[in-house]
């Protein structure tokens, strides 16, 4: 079952401008999904949801986070309110370079989405994106499509599976239990729904 919940752009507009303000103010696109995957993966193991709230896909080069994209792109699919937003804070010089004009973290960010994004940068951020393409295929939530991904272009991801752990030489992006990982899919489950009922 696929968990849906409410897609934060201001969250992921923020996200895109910490990591190209850590780049040094612009940040490759590739490598500035992968990383906000690292910070959605590290936050929904530790504390039980997402950053973003965004719907992540399969695809050939590694997990995406769907609303990210279209804001790191500038597309055409963002609705009028999250383009207005993204524009004040970001602008893509070319199709593979996203910048960031300002940034306003304090308003957005909780403490732990801080600390998440910290982790995503302290343990990837020194990868350019052609590793961190490498390093994503070998997380589980990921490998799971590969086959499918030969006759498809992206498959719709799971939250759930956030919880399962890569290979042992790969960063888990926070250990749990067996334990935890079970009460973690069904708090991730009552989160959905309550959401479902508000929206």
């Amino acid at each position: 079952m696929c968990i849906h919940l409410e897609f934060n752009y201001k969250k992921a507009v923020q996200a895109i401008s910490y990591f190209a303000i850590k780049e040094g103010g612009r940040i490759d696109k590739m490598k500035v999904i992968k990383l906000i995957y690292f910070a959605d993966r590290y936050h929904m193991r530790k504390y039980n949801r997402p950053i973003t709230n965004d719907e992540y896909f399969a695809m050939s080069y590694g997990p995406v986070a769907s609303g990210v994209k279209d804001i790191a792109e500038m597309s055409s699919f963002l609705g009028e309110k999250e383009a207005k937003y993204a524009e004040i804070y970001l602008k893509v010089p070319d199709r593979n370079q996203i910048e960031s004009l300002q940034s306003d973290l304090d308003t957005v960010f909780s403490k732990s989405d801080i600390e998440a994004l910290d982790f995503a940068w302290q343990n990837f951020g020194h990868l350019n994106q052609f590793q961190l393409f490498n390093i994503t295929h070998e997380y589980p939530d990921l490998k799971k499509h590969e086959l499918k991904l030969k006759e498809r272009s992206r498959i719709r991801m799971n939250y759930e599976d956030f919880f399962e752990d890569p290979p042992e030489s790969f960063n888990k992006c926070h250990p749990l239990t067996d334990e935890e990982k079970l009460l973690s899919r069904e708090h991730l489950k009552r989160l959905s729904h309550l959401e479902s009922l508000w929206s």
